[in-house]
């Protein structure tokens, strides 16, 4: 079983799984959180405004993915954006780090992410590139 992951522990979770080859000082860390900040600034542009800069995302959840695993990166991503997930979670299958199940998710057991659909219009725009 994976460990929890919480609102409460987020930031131990993530330091424990931050590849500490590319961080420098605490700064650089927090600087790096960031990233999820910015993926979900662009997810909620898209929701809003249809312009998907699907480069950029897929960018940034590379970089995330090279600093924190993509495991971690995945529940990482689904506790900070799981009502954007549909949106997220094309660009996690294009990378091939997207598992079938998370455990242990803000209280939940599981969460079997072949029953989250994938929004189409991502899909679309991924299979252009």
């Amino acid at each position: 079983m994976q460990e929890p992951l919480s609102e409460s522990n987020f930031i131990l979770y993530c330091a424990k799984n931050y590849d500490t080859r590319f961080c420098s000082s605490t700064e650089d860390f927090y600087d790096d959180l960031k990233l999820i900040k910015y993926i979900k600034k662009l997810i909620t542009r898209y929701e809003n405004t249809g312009e998907l800069k699907e480069r950029l995302i897929l960018n940034h959840i590379m970089t995330f993915s090279n600093l924190f695993g993509p495991e971690a990166t995945c529940r990482i991503l689904y506790f900070k954006l799981k009502d954007q997930f549909s949106i997220v979670k094309p660009f996690l299958v294009l990378l091939r780090i997207l598992p079938e199940q998370l455990y242990n998710i803000d209280g939940l057991v599981m969460i079997d992410l072949n029953e989250i659909p994938m929004n189409s219009s991502v899909i679309e725009a991924l299979r252009k590139i």
